[in-house]
């Protein structure tokens, strides 16, 4: 898998708070009661979360209304 298309498969927090409509702090919490989709802690402290893992996290959160 190449470069390119490997970050295109990662998303930056900002990026994923964005999507969601939803605040870091609230990112921050979820996280901390492990609510959030899972994520990747980079050596210089920064998340990435997978397109994967956040499509299935939210998946899981649809309701059957």
């Amino acid at each position: 898998m190449t470069t390119a298309i490997r970050s295109r498969a990662m998303l930056t927090l900002a990026e994923v708070c964005e999507e969601l409509t939803i605040s870091r702090s609230t990112f921050y919490d979820w996280r901390a009661k492990r609510r959030a989709p899972r994520c990747i802690k980079l050596p210089n402290g920064d998340l990435r979360i997978r397109r994967s893992d956040l499509d299935h996290w939210l998946d899981d959160r649809e309701d059957a209304a």
